[in-house]
């Protein structure tokens, strides 16, 4: 979408496993792509609008089997809506560059892979409710077990899912993999384990190819 100057906007997921460093790598585009002048919107899932953070802490506190696996679709698909009518689509109506620390593909692998087939209602649901894909998704890979020790490290309160253990994180690993090599066109995998200084400028690399290609188009 043109922002009026030539440029166009680009709506960009980042992807991976809990303790993957996404969030971190998300958060240094976005300042890399506002020292280049763009107009860039930070914004997270579940989340990314008033109403969307309140559902966040509904999905993400609690016991483990507080929800089950088909009730959490119905919940990030409701925070996904609105987080969609609110922020993502004004922000590329604009013409900005959304940066979105996970989307629909997490909801694919967490709620359709982690505790039963639901894959299929996912997608139902998001072609029914969303209707959008990201431009580019960036998957941070990283080992599970070294994930899970970094997003334990964290101490916070929203460890609902690392609370499930190495083998969810596991099956989640193999199951975004399986997602890049499904959707190759948006996926660029990017090895997670190395200095955050060197995934960082891969990452702004395919970012910076991502709006090249949009402002050619």
């Amino acid at each position: 979408m043109s922002d009026g100057t030539g440029r166009r906007g680009l709506f960009l997921s980042f992807e991976g496993i809990d303790g993957s460093g996404k969030s971190t790598q998300a958060r240094m585009l976005a300042e890399a792509l506002r020292a280049e002048g763009r107009d860039v919107v930070l914004t997270r899932e579940p989340g990314g609008s008033p109403g969307a953070e309140e559902i966040r802490a509904l999905v993400l506190q609690g016991d483990p089997d507080r929800w089950s696996a088909a009730t959490e679709i119905l919940l990030f698909t409701a925070a996904r809506r609105d987080h969609l009518e609110r922020t993502i689509r004004p922000a590329l109506d604009r013409g900005a560059v959304v940066i979105c620390d996970r989307f629909a593909d997490s909801t694919r692998m967490y709620q359709g892979l982690s505790r039963g087939d639901l894959r299929r209602t996912v997608d139902d649901l998001h072609a029914l409710m969303i209707g959008i894909e990201p431009d580019l998704t960036l998957l941070i890979d990283m080992d599970p077990e070294v994930g899970l020790s970094r997003a334990k490290g964290r101490q916070g309160i929203e460890e609902r899912f690392e609370d499930f253990g190495a083998g969810l994180q596991a099956r989640m690993r193999t199951g975004f993999l399986d997602l890049a090599r499904e959707f190759p066109a948006r996926f660029r995998v990017i090895d997670g384990a190395r200095p955050e200084g060197t995934v960082a400028a891969d990452v702004l690399t395919a970012a910076r190819t991502a709006l090249s290609e949009g402002e050619t188009a």
